[in-house]
């Protein structure tokens, strides 16, 4: 009889601690579900493992114990009926609790898997957007060189025609002087249709270099 209360009580004090154990273990689900992304910082996978960890320790216990009590109601002349009873009650609550546990760890299991698996993606996202951000920085920068490039280069075609102008002028002055001295010094003719030859040889250099410039420009525009 002595036996039969001291293993009665510590199987009703195992069966209090393990359900206890088990609300908590069954509520970190909801935790992580509310949390997924910062399991890690609330310390869930860490309560987790110990709250997992004192649940199998407890489970075996219980099953030590109903084993003794088990060995008990082989002789069950020692016994009374309520105690008999009160034994297969253990053994029934016993079987219920590791069923439980076993639906428990896989429910805390699916959760953290989600958890982490939410987290990765949210993880691929952050270094997609920061590799996206990254490339059109980049493309912004080349742009701006190009519209550099292209500034430099317009400002290269007119300051080449204010110089095409500039000798237009110069030659235009020329050949004003040329004309009134064609009057005065005989066999100058030959010489001017030189000059004027080479002005229009200097006009088509001129057109040339300008289609270039605007060929290019157009070109860098294009890009």
């Amino acid at each position: 009889m002595s036996n039969y209360d001291q293993l009665h009580r510590q199987c009703r004090t195992l069966e209090n601690l393990f359900d206890t154990k088990l609300t908590s273990y069954s509520q970190l689900v909801s935790t992580i579900s509310r949390q997924p992304d910062d399991v890690e910082a609330s310390g869930s996978s860490e309560r987790w493992k110990d709250l997992e960890l004192e649940l199998d320790d407890l489970l075996e216990k219980l099953e030590e114990t109903n084993e003794q009590l088990s060995a008990l109601s082989s002789e069950p002349d020692t016994l009374s009926t309520s105690m008999l009873r009160a034994i297969q009650r253990h053994a029934e609550l016993f079987q219920d609790n590791a069923r439980e546990l076993r639906r428990t760890k896989a429910s805390v299991k699916s959760a953290l898997d989600h958890a982490n698996l939410l987290s990765g993606v949210r993880n691929d996202i952050d270094a997609y957007n920061s590799s996206a951000a990254e490339s059109l920085l980049a493309e912004r920068g080349r742009i701006d060189s190009s519209h550099r490039m292209t500034d430099d280069i317009l400002e290269q075609a007119y300051e080449t025609r204010a110089e095409f102008g500039r000798q237009r002028t110069a030659l235009s002055g020329i050949n004003s002087r040329m004309k009134s001295v064609i009057s005065t010094i005989p066999g100058v003719n030959n010489v001017i249709s030189m000059i004027n030859s080479r002005r229009r040889r200097d006009t088509i250099i001129l057109g040339i270099v300008i289609g270039v410039c605007i060929i290019i420009l157009i070109s860098i525009m294009w890009r």
